[in-house]
């Protein structure tokens, strides 16, 4: 979903924002509620007041769940950016170890599309011919994934690293 930025000083109310981004207000209300849109000021009468960053930043956490990352780490990262620019090494380190996760799952959905290439065209072959062909040789083991990547990335382990 592609989102169009216009004026970066002008306010949005929910309504707004949910219809340009395509998500409904009660969706952009929990994903606030879940403390996962930072910056979300309020007006004099208890409204929600949102500025133009939100629709990036809410595409950017519709593209991080999109390739895995949990609530959980979402939230981390919503944190880190509220804490401000003393946190950019972190952030920095969150999303490049997130990265690395996503380029681990890409390599087994390559290998696994590969997989069902191989089947697909075997089972037109048969259909077309009516003789079943000769199994592909396969590979013994699937490619490995670093555990590191599969592991859930946490604040604290960041501090710590």
């Amino acid at each position: 979903m592609s989102i169009v930025v216009q004026s970066p000083s002008r306010t949005l109310r929910i309504g707004e924002l949910a219809a340009r981004t395509g998500r409904s207000v009660h969706t952009i209300r929990w994903y606030e509620a879940q403390g996962l849109i930072p910056g979300v000021m309020r007006d004099a009468g208890g409204r929600r007041v949102y500025r133009e960053r939100h629709l990036s930043w809410l595409e950017l956490i519709d593209r991080l769940r999109l390739t895995g990352m949990t609530i959980a780490q979402m939230r981390d990262y919503a944190a880190l950016i509220k804490q401000g620019r003393g946190t950019l090494g972190l952030q920095l380190t969150l999303l490049r170890e997130h990265r690395a996760r996503v380029q681990a799952n890409i390599q087994e959905w390559t290998a696994a599309l590969q997989l069902l290439e191989q089947k697909i065209e075997a089972l037109d072959e048969w259909i077309t011919t009516g003789i079943r062909p000769e199994a592909p040789a396969q590979n013994s083991a699937p490619p490995p994934v670093a555990a590191q990547a599969k592991r859930r990335l946490r604040v604290a382990d960041l501090r710590t690293a």
